[in-house]
């Protein structure tokens, strides 16, 4: 029984599921919420259930996502990742099908209980969700950016608290940064990928840049800012140089894992160019949450 439910848990990669609360917290940041003018009597903030109920959404959502992408690879798995739980039987086909397609419902369940726009957001993002683990992930270019713009949208879902979408141009970064990734990850099994991590870098670089310009946009301290945007260089950079110089599918692992596992400090860096040191600090808490669950459970 408890080898079934690590199956079921596995088939959630846990330690992708904070990066996820990560986004919609800057979002929520970014929409201006945590701001002095949504602050209430005694410095209590404003409508925290809906920071609650955004952020159940946005795991909820990733969970299915991931799940349902094993589902469509299951024979892919067969032959390639036999060990993972549905090609190893652990967990039934159809069993797996149930359970991606409840947590979908739930996740943008959750997001109309908050509003109507981010409820709409959610379904959008859903159906970006299903695109992706259908079809996307296997065309050369469209499957970067769909991915890029499931991250995006779950931006938008956390900037979506005040029921207005503000500064919605943001979310192109969380796009491009995803994008970046998922190109690295086309070497996980075989290798050879020197050509998609140096696109990878570039993108990286376009992400920095436009990182370090978001104060100078809202009208923050760059100085605050400037420390989340160099531990975010220096997570990311470090693996993907390594992978470049050698070129193996356990480099390029490590390349992804820091990828999806830094998408914690951008977000982190992304909320103080919009808001303040702490509420950055209080993203970068779900690093060491992450980097844990990923020593028991598979990132990608």
């Amino acid at each position: 029984m408890a080898s079934v439910i690590k199956g079921y848990l596995r088939l959630t990669r846990p330690a992708n599921l904070p990066t996820a609360a990560a986004d919609v917290l800057a979002g929520i940041a970014i929409s201006g919420f945590f701001s002095v003018s949504s602050l209430r009597y005694n410095g209590d903030i404003n409508d925290l259930s809906g920071v609650l109920l955004l952020i159940s959404s946005t795991i909820f959502l990733y969970a299915a996502g991931v799940v349902l992408n094993d589902v469509f690879d299951y024979r892919l798995d067969k032959v390639e990742r036999p060990e993972r739980p549905i090609p190893s039987g652990l967990v039934p086909l159809r069993s797996a099908v149930l359970f991606g397609s409840m947590l979908m419902f739930i996740g943008i369940i959750f997001a109309f209980w908050a509003g109507s726009l981010s409820g709409s957001i959610a379904l959008i993002l859903g159906l970006a969700i299903l695109l992706y683990d259908a079809v996307g992930k296997h065309h050369y270019f469209f499957g970067p950016l769909n991915m890029g713009l499931c991250r995006g949208l779950n931006l938008l879902l956390g900037i979506s608290i005040l029921g207005n979408l503000g500064p919605w141009g943001i979310a192109l970064i969380p796009i491009i940064y995803i994008a970046a990734i998922t190109m690295i990850s086309r070497g996980e099994v075989h290798g050879n990928n020197k050509v998609h991590i140096q696109w990878a870098g570039v993108l990286y670089t376009i992400v920095l840049i436009s990182v370090l310009l978001i104060p100078i946009y809202s009208g923050h301290n760059v100085w605050v800012s400037l420390p989340f945007v160099l531990l975010f260089a220096v997570m990311v950079i470090k693996p993907l140089i390594r992978a470049y110089r050698e070129n193996s599918p356990q480099n390029i692992k490590m390349a992804v894992k820091a990828g999806v596992i830094s998408i914690i400090v951008l977000d982190a860096a992304l909320a103080v160019g919009f808001s303040y040191w702490w509420v950055g600090v209080a993203i970068l808490l779900l690093l060491p949450l992450s980097i844990f669950l990923s020593r028991l459970f598979a990132v990608t």
